[in-house]
């Protein structure tokens, strides 16, 4: 049997006043994953665990079978899977973003973008290297090491110095929110916190922030670190459900979790975090991977980007074009196989009222062989709460999605 795992990130939400009581999902015109919910099984599962914050590390981790329990290392160590970095025990890995952190009176500093305005890879590399020369000056005997990512995504190690019990706060989670109450907290919080603002020191007058400031774009005015963990180790995919896998994705996350998992990360050429995507790019790569792989996940960043960004009319645009270039060309993909199912889901909920992501059990719709329905539903969290299947563990909806009425 062939599987398909269509992830439009961040999809779901509740009601906008703006959208007259409805949701982006109950908006858009959305044929294609109506019709998988309508002929096959939609439901709702909890994708984020009780005690945990709501976000793609963990979420990702749920929906594809395992329990973040057991195998969340936090956000950096999934990154640092990515970038293929080998960690050894003495090291701590900490996401490092670029961020716009504005100073309002009186003597405030408020984090007004997570991510300094989507700033661009040259432009960031360039930025985050003049912070190490300032904060790890010696490579040689610094316990800081800095790696560059992509956009705002970077990572930071910090060897030889226990973080156990520390608390970051992820920069997107406090938009437009003072940054006091949410510097480090905990065990050798102090350091960390000095590095957030040293980097500030190092920034504020560089000549690309200059430049931007004159272009009216938001400045990258500080690093913030977060996310950190320990190396990151689970069993495979394979090993746990006997299927071999691949990832589709712009999103260094998900590609670490792919590392993790012993997936393939497949290179799609025109693919990017943002409504700038590829879209018939990502639902052709997609189709063909099939072919190669027992399971095919396409993941999609745009819905998230365009929540965060309080854009719901750039979310409902996204949705449409996820649904008609790449949940469409995979529908008919299935067909050419004697046997398959398509899921598409988001990994959590994010508001575009809010700009946060929500905690709220998300919808999920299976179509393919051996699912079926009596009352046929369209693809929206209103639908999916009214349905009779609703999976509290998340964990547990890739054991359902890969064996439920299949006959084995």
């Amino acid at each position: 049997m062939k599987y398909c795992i269509i992830i439009p990130d961040g999809a779901s939400e509740t009601p906008l006043d703006e959208l007259d009581g409805r949701t982006p999902l109950e908006v858009a015109n959305l044929p294609n994953m109506d019709r998988i919910a309508m002929t096959g099984r939609l439901g709702t599962a909890r994708t984020t665990p009780p005690g945990y914050a709501a976000g793609s590390d963990v979420c990702t981790l749920c929906l594809l079978g395992y329990n973040p329990d057991q195998y969340h290392p936090g956000r950096a160590p999934l990154e640092a899977k990515a970038m293929g970095l080998e960690l050894d025990a003495a090291d701590w890995v900490f996401r490092c973003n670029l961020v716009t952190i504005v100073e309002t009176p009186p003597g405030g500093w408020v984090m007004m973008d997570h991510s300094a305005g989507h700033i661009g890879d040259s432009e960031a590399r360039i930025l985050l290297e003049e912070v190490r020369k300032r904060l790890a000056p010696d490579p040689g005997t610094s316990p800081l090491t800095f790696y560059p990512g992509v956009s705002y995504r970077h990572l930071m190690t910090f060897r030889g110095v226990d973080f156990t019990g520390l608390k970051c706060t992820p920069p997107h989670d406090i938009p437009d929110q003072p940054i006091k109450g949410h510097m480090p907290k905990g065990k050798n919080a102090d350091l960390i916190a000095s590095l957030i603002l040293q980097s500030h020191e190092v920034l504020a007058r560089h000549e690309i922030n200059l430049t931007r400031k004159d272009l009216g774009e938001n400045q990258a005015t500080h690093i913030w670190l977060w996310g950190q963990g320990k190396a990151a180790e689970a069993p495979s995919f394979l090993e746990r459900y006997g299927k071999r896998g691949a990832m589709i994705t712009a999103v260094d996350l998900l590609r670490g979790i792919a590392n993790l998992i012993g997936w393939v990360n497949l290179d799609c050429p025109g693919i990017t975090s943002y409504h700038d995507n590829d879209y018939a790019a990502q639902g052709k790569f997609a189709c063909d991977a099939l072919d190669r792989f027992d399971v095919v996940c396409c993941h999609v960043e745009a819905p998230d980007e365009s929540s965060h960004a309080a854009n719901y009319a750039e979310k409902i645009e996204s949705l449409e074009a996820i649904d008609r270039h790449v949940v469409g060309p995979i529908l008919a993909k299935m067909q050419t196989y004697k046997e398959w199912r398509v899921m598409v889901l988001p990994d959590h909920a994010t508001q575009c009222s809010t700009r946060l992501h929500h905690d709220e059990p998300v919808p999920f719709a299976i179509a393919g062989t051996g699912m079926h329905n009596v009352f046929p539903r369209p693809f929206t969290e209103k639908a999916a709460k009214e349905s009779d299947l609703h999976i509290q563990k998340g964990y547990d909806l890739m054991e359902y999605f890969l064996a439920a009425n299949s006959g084995r």
